[in-house]
């Protein structure tokens, strides 16, 4: 389907606050964490049993004294809280960074959408320098293509600059995109949601990937130490001779259709950054040619820092991404767990008896089901229920952005209601 075309199909269904029940969510194994506990907890079970069995048939007695158990019980449940908020924040934090990219391309698009416009004629009444849309692409916007027969050293048309600011505003909605895929370490454009979002004549090489992905190009900054990144400069030199060609970093030759390849070295950049970088150059393409002279300075100011806020929550949560808990942090913790919940058996046994045994069972889950949801929500930008619905949130922004391109205007009011009132009076 057309990315101008409204989906009307789609539908974005949006969590909205459920009446409070109790019962149904005790009784509600999917979406728990049950599942994924349920292996350790019947470990502790079956350790209950074998000192209940021991003691009450046997009549083998180990017995622990209670001070043993509430030393532990201290420093069990400080940790777990701990480790309960801190995955917590990652996770908000995730969704907080991603709403701001949200909002971030909101506003760009509509920007683009409004206020790029061809320039009118000043109060003189002189008619500013023609705009031609050959010299706009020569001006340097990577992601426009125009025919081979158009013709040069035309005027910019209305639709020409409206197909303009339609691929601008598609790369807008491709960096969201890309983003979701580069966090959950997914190269290339290979991808169903692509389709109709990427501008015409994208392409992204991703046959000499290697180390062009997320985990990969984090792993490697220990080479640093090692001198291996940085340390032959033919390599470099190599390297980047094959890229400056049409003037451009990613411009293969001086054809209009423009081709995007990835790198083989680690320096290579991720596709985000890459739409970035055209983004940028899209936006002073229209400062040159005067598109954005009834802003100022201070409208391409703008907009250049929006871009760069769009990086920057780009590398907040590749922060979150790339920064796991310490594993010597999650080592220690399920050690005391299973240290308490083995001492537990030897202390209730005496008094407990046979019930030794359920109690342990409740104690586990208890215990393992807080670590559990702790680790479940640490790293939330997978593809899990447990995670953030992130390609949801992608299609929701696609239909709101092809809602206004398809019905909103775009431009200035023609008419000032307020000149027509002064001149009524």
């Amino acid at each position: 389907m057309a990315f101008g075309a409204v989906k009307s199909l789609l539908h974005v269904e949006r969590r909205k606050l459920r009446k409070y029940s109790w019962l149904p969510d005790v009784l509600r194994i999917e979406g728990s964490i049950i599942r994924r506990i349920v292996g350790p907890v019947l470990t502790v079970t079956l350790f209950a049993g074998c000192v209940a069995v021991s003691s009450e048939i046997y009549d083998y007695h180990l017995n622990l004294s209670n001070n043993v158990v509430p030393l532990l019980s201290v420093v069990v449940g400080l940790i777990l809280v701990f480790r309960n908020s801190t995955s917590y924040d990652r996770y908000y934090e995730a969704r907080k960074d991603f709403a701001a990219l949200t909002s971030i391309v909101r506003n760009l698009s509509r920007l683009i959408w409004v206020q790029v416009t061809i320039p009118t004629e000043n109060k003189d009444g002189d008619k500013p320098p023609p705009t031609s849309f050959s010299t706009f692409l020569r001006a340097g916007s990577p992601s426009l293509k125009s025919s081979p027969m158009a013709k040069t050293n035309n005027e910019l048309t209305v639709a020409q600059l409206t197909a303009m600011k339609i691929r601008a505003i598609k790369l807008l909605l491709s960096f969201v995109y890309t983003v979701m895929h580069h966090l959950r370490n997914e190269p290339g454009t290979d991808y169903e949601d692509y389709v109709g979002v990427l501008p015409e004549g994208f392409k992204y090489n991703v046959s000499e990937l290697g180390k062009n992905t997320l985990l990969h190009r984090y792993a490697t900054y220990a080479a640093i130490d090692r001198g291996h990144l940085g340390s032959d400069p033919k390599t470099k030199a190599k390297g980047s001779s094959g890229h400056n060609e049409g003037g451009h970093a990613t411009v293969k030759g001086n054809s209009t259709t423009v081709e995007f390849h990835a790198r083989s070295t680690p320096d290579s950049l991720p596709l985000p950054l890459i739409i970035a970088h055209d983004l940028q150059r899209i936006i002073y393409s229209f400062k040159r040619k005067g598109l954005l002279d009834p802003l100022g300075p201070a409208g391409f100011n703008a907009m250049n820092q929006l871009v760069c806020s769009m990086v920057e929550q780009l590398t907040a949560m590749e922060r979150i991404a790339t920064t796991p808990i310490p594993i010597s942090y999650g080592i220690h913790l399920k050690q005391c767990v299973t240290l308490y919940l083995f001492s537990l058996p030897f202390t209730l046994i005496h008094d407990m008896h046979w019930k030794t045994v359920p109690l342990v069972t409740l104690v586990a889950f208890t215990l393992m089901g807080i670590e559990g949801i702790a680790n479940e929500i640490e790293m939330p930008f997978g593809k899990k229920s447990a995670d953030l619905p992130l390609h949801q949130y992608c299609d929701a922004l696609r239909e709101e952005i092809e809602y206004m391109i398809e019905r909103l205007p775009e431009g200035p009011e023609d008419d000032d209601p307020y000149e027509e009132e002064e001149q009524d009076d």
